[in-house]
Order: C-alpha cells, then structure tokens, then sequence
C-alpha cells in the first residue's frame, strides 16, 4: 500500500510540475527534493532503526506521508497548487521514507530462515513491483478525472498501510542499544567498507541506475515525443515494474543458484541496452516493451544485493547497513532524475538517455575489473 501510494503520488507530481513549468529540468528537481533529506538524514536514520521498534517507526513514516498528501489534497480542491509547495511536499516524503525504507527492510531477515532469504526477496520485490505497476496506472487515470481524486486516494493509502504495518507481529530479539557516538552513527559506512562483495554491488546499482534514470524524462516522453496524455505516463511508468514483476516472479521460482555475481553484470548491461532502445523509440508500443526490458533487468541486481547486504550483516547493524542501501538507491533514483532533467535540459531528452545507456554500459564493464569478488560470487544461499 505504502509503495502504491508513492508510485501514485509520483505520477501526480510529475505531470502536474510539467503542466506548471513545462521544464525537463524542474522535473529533475522534484528527484532532488527527495533526495537531499535522504542523503542528510541517513547515518541519523540508521542509528534510529537499530535502536527503536522498526515497524513503530514505519508507522508513524507513514501516517506522515498520508497527512503530505492530504495537503496536497486540500491544495487540490481549493486551487492554491504550486510548484513550490510540491517541491516542499517531496521533501517531507523524502525525508519519511528515509526512515520507513531500512526500518522495513531490516524486519525482513526476522521473518524467515537464511536459507530461504533469496526467495523471500525475490517474493517481496515482486510484490513491491506488483504495487509499482498499480501505482502509476492509477495514478495516470485518477489523475485524468482530476488531481483532487489521486491525491485523495493516495492519503488513504498511506494510511492505509500505517495500520497494516503497525499489526505485524514478529519475536524480535532485543537488541543492544549502543551509545549514540560519531563512531557509532559511521559504523555502517566501516561495515560496508570491509566487505568489498557489498561495497561493489552497492556502487553498481548506484551509477548504473544513476546514469540510466529515463524514467524521470517520462513525462516528456509522454508528451512530446510519443503524444500521449495522463494514461499513456501512468502505462509506460507501470511498464518497468510489469518487467520487473516478472523477472522476481521467476528468481523466485528459479534462484540463482550459482554465477550470481555473473547474472549481476550481465543484467546492468542489459538494463543499459534497454534504455538506449527506448530513448530511440517513438512508437509507444516498442517503448513498453523496452521499459519492460529494463525493469527485468534491474530487478536482477535488487535480488542480488538485497540478498548479499542482508546475509552478510547481523541483525544488530541492519538499520545503519539498510541505511546506506537506501541512500545508495535514493541517489541512484532521485538525484539520477535530478541528472536526467539537467541533461535533457542541456542536450534534449532523447539524447539524455542514450548517454544514460551507454554509460550503465561502460561502468559495468568497468565494475567488472574494480570488483573480481563480486564477479566470482556463486551463490546466493545462507
């Protein structure tokens, strides 16, 4: 519920910023505003996690994002819309979702045995990725009735899952509450540091992703290239999630049991292929079928480093550890849209992805040479 409402409420704003600025670069914006707090808050955040009730700190995440959207709601119904008071809305859920992302991620491994964490993840991508499709497809269509209607579902949702998240019962073990101390807020950063397997598949995804972020140019694609409305955005930002929905599907049923670190590389460089085909594509078809291409692909290295990150670390650092995960997938996310706008506003939209494709490309091929561990990684099993 969480991910649908953000999913929605990511498919408002970006067309609502377009209809205001019809600016590349002030959609780029929008992926900094989420950011920023992200980045600032995230040695805070970790800490947080492992000291505190991880599904009690979801929760109040949430009731905070269903109030943000509330807001612009009301901002919605009474006509005082903006582009500031959208950017300061994505600031705020930023900030939230710095908090949720590790603490959610970190309740993961206390679910289930380690021998069945691969095909826990690939479950729990694909059911993020199932609400990742519902997002946007209702955002798009919700948001052709009016954006009073997606922003009020979008509260709801929010709320939603504040209540679903606070009814999960778990037997946590208690965990030792360390002294707030600047050694113990960087730990995590140490932590990753002397694991080069995790350091590496981290940095992938990060300039991988960072370089590929085409889905922040959507909305322009959308509009002035392949000349569709609300509904074709809300399809085509559904697509990656539909490809990626089945690539978890079937890790899921079939995991990679050996030359993990090999299927690592050789689906960043297919997410690169893929996103050079759809910046070449002006057929709304073709488009699809790419961006499906590319969440399939991507969701290869979400399996593999989640599953890396949470069976090499102990239960007691999952919070800081998952806080740096998720500061390395909000920069990859949101200030690689931030790039995407920046560059399509210099060279055009179109040119700004193929540069993306080509240069996801390049650093696997360089990561490949950087990082031999992670290369030769076999398996996934605990």
């Amino acid at each position: 519920m969480s991910s649908v409402a953000f999913q929605m409420m990511s498919v408002a704003i970006g067309w609502q910023i377009y209809s205001i600025t019809h600016s590349a670069f002030a959609l780029g914006l929008v992926g900094l505003a989420q950011f920023l707090p992200m980045f600032v808050l995230t040695l805070v955040v970790g800490h947080v996690a492992d000291r505190y009730d991880r599904r009690t700190i979801a929760f109040v995440c949430q009731m905070i994002e269903g109030v943000a959207a509330l807001v612009l709601c009301v901002g919605a119904w009474h006509g005082w819309q903006s582009a500031g008071l959208i950017y300061a809305i994505a600031m705020i859920t930023g900030a939230a979702r710095a908090f949720e992302s590790p603490s959610m991620a970190a309740l993961l491994p206390n679910l289930i045995p380690r021998t069945q964490l691969q095909h826990a993840t690939a479950w729990s991508t694909s059911a993020n990725q199932t609400a990742q499709i519902l997002g946007p497809a209702l955002g798009g269509l919700l948001y052709g009735i009016g954006a009073l209607s997606v922003y009020g579902v979008v509260a709801c949702a929010f709320l939603a899952a504040g209540v679903l998240v606070a009814s999960i019962r778990i037997d946590e073990a208690v965990r030792m509450r360390a002294p707030l101390s600047f050694e113990a807020l960087f730990s995590g950063i140490a932590f990753i540091r002397r694991k080069p397997v995790i350091l590496g598949a981290l940095s992938l995804d990060l300039f991988a992703v960072l370089l590929g972020g085409a889905t922040a140019l959507l909305p322009v694609f959308a509009h002035d290239i392949l000349h569709t409305g609300p509904w074709g955005l809300g399809v085509l930002r559904a697509a990656p999630a539909a490809g990626a929905l089945a690539g978890s599907i079937w890790l899921a049923h079939f995991p990679l049991r050996q030359r993990a670190g090999t299927a690592l590389f050789a689906g960043v460089i297919a997410f690169g292929l893929a996103t050079i085909v759809f910046g070449l594509s002006t057929n709304i078809y073709l488009s699809m079928v790419s961006l499906a291409a590319l969440g399939a692909s991507d969701v290869i290295s979400v399996v593999v480093r989640m599953s890396l990150v949470q069976l090499q670390t102990p239960d007691e650092m999952r919070g800081r550890v998952g806080a740096i995960n998720s500061l390395f997938i909000g920069t990859s996310n949101q200030l690689g849209e931030f790039e995407s706008g920046m560059t399509a506003g210099l060279f055009g939209a179109v040119p700004a992805v193929l540069i993306g494709g080509l240069g996801t490309i390049a650093v696997a091929m360089l990561w490949i040479r950087l990082f031999p561990a992670l290369r030769a990684t076999r398996s996934l099993e605990g």
